[in-house]
């Protein structure tokens, strides 16, 4: 049996969205969004996890998201 699935619930009905936040200092104060995440959610629970963009591609964040 395979338990991999969301790690909260098991589900493995996920999404993704590509979210910008800002950083600390003087990119906080100017409102830069320079640090770009992909967000992997359960679509049941609600769980989920930031993967820097940069060094994620979209192919491979929902296989991280369910443990591959």
């Amino acid at each position: 049996m395979s338990n991999k699935g969301c790690i909260k619930c098991g589900s493995r009905d996920a999404g993704q969205k590509e979210v910008a936040m800002t950083g600390t200092g003087l990119s906080k104060m100017l409102d830069l969004q320079h640090n770009k995440f992909v967000v992997v959610f359960c679509k049941n629970c609600g769980y989920s996890e930031f993967y820097n963009k940069q060094s994620s591609t979209a192919s491979n964040v929902l296989d991280f998201f369910f443990g591959g």
